[in-house]
């Protein structure tokens, strides 16, 4: 890989973390950090959470654009280039860090101590029933990588796990659901719901009052997917009623919520600012030079994301 740029743009601080991986295990490669382009017409790797515009014409031998993140959502496709390979970020960190976020949320609602925090506040000592992990029954909404390494730890934990995503998988363990047709028998058996689904098209507003309807009554809400899927008025009526008992919100729409919202203040709504699941610099950027040299050897790499899909 001669005379090769890539091109870092996104944390400046991460950044020099990466550049410190390139320069041990890719010295070839001029690494260089936003807004350092050095040659436009030498970069042809760029990694980035929002790109530049025009990049077709800023970065001509241009090759593979990176995500820093674990999303894509945040691209303008329309606005790329549509032959431009584009990849997501899919390295361990990430997934780690949501495995323990979702498994605290899940443990928490199914251990009732949204219930006892109030009761605490409340000055109350009383004791709920305590069931059994394998009596609880927790769905998982997208089953990609970070999905299935959710759906092995509540397995192990003795969860009965549910997964649903528009193509069909299977996992030992695990009930798979499959397509539209199939969500309706999803939802009616899960009494904790977790969405873990890319946001798309097909999923903007995917969590609205026809879904919580299909849900057993009181069940709980672990959402960490993105903010714009989840209807906020549609989630506040179902909480009003008792349809959904409990919410665990890392995602909203928009980050931050205003100073008004309701879910600010709500008893049954637990807030978090969307720190569920944070890519970790060293590993990263191991990925993305694991990922060049696939690129460079003719091999698919890791996180291609089919724009078809949009993921």
């Amino acid at each position: 890989m001669t005379s090769t740029t890539f091109l870092y743009k996104s944390d400046p601080v991460r950044g020099r973390q990466w550049a410190g991986v390139f320069r041990d295990r890719a010295p070839e490669i001029d690494f260089r950090i936003w807004p350092d382009i050095g040659d436009p017409a030498q970069v042809r790797f760029l990694a980035a959470w929002e790109p530049p515009q025009d990049l077709a014409t800023r970065f001509p031998q241009l090759q593979v654009l990176f995500s820093s993140g674990a999303g894509v959502d945040q691209f303008d496709f329309a606005a790329l280039p549509p032959e431009l390979p584009v990849v997501r970020m899919v390295e361990p960190g990430i997934v780690q860090g949501m495995v323990e976020y979702v498994t605290h949320a899940v443990l928490g609602l199914h251990r009732d101590m949204p219930q006892y925090r109030r009761q605490q506040q409340q000055g109350e000592w009383r004791v709920l029933p305590v069931r059994p992990a394998r009596e609880r029954r927790v769905g998982v909404l997208g089953l990609g990588s970070l999905g299935q390494a959710v759906l092995a730890q509540l397995r192990g934990l003795g969860f009965d796990c549910a997964g649903w995503s528009r193509s069909r998988h299977q996992f030992a363990g695990v009930h798979c659901y499959s397509d539209r047709h199939e969500l309706p028998a999803f939802l009616a058996r899960t009494d904790i719901l977790v969405c873990l689904l890319p946001l798309t098209d097909a999923t903007r507003g995917f969590l609205n009052k026809d879904l919580f309807a299909q849900l057993p009554a009181g069940a709980g809400l672990v959402h960490v997917g993105r903010g714009p899927q989840l209807i906020d008025t549609d989630l506040l009526a179902a909480l009003a009623v008792g349809q959904i008992g409990e919410a665990v919100l890392d995602v909203t729409d928009p980050e931050p919520l205003p100073p008004s919202h309701a879910f600010w203040r709500h008893p049954r709504v637990q807030l978090t600012p969307h720190i569920a699941s944070m890519t970790q610099p060293l590993s990263a950027a191991n990925v993305v030079v694991d990922n060049l040299r696939r690129f460079e050897a003719g091999e698919p790499m890791v996180g291609l994301v089919d724009r078809s899909r949009g993921y």
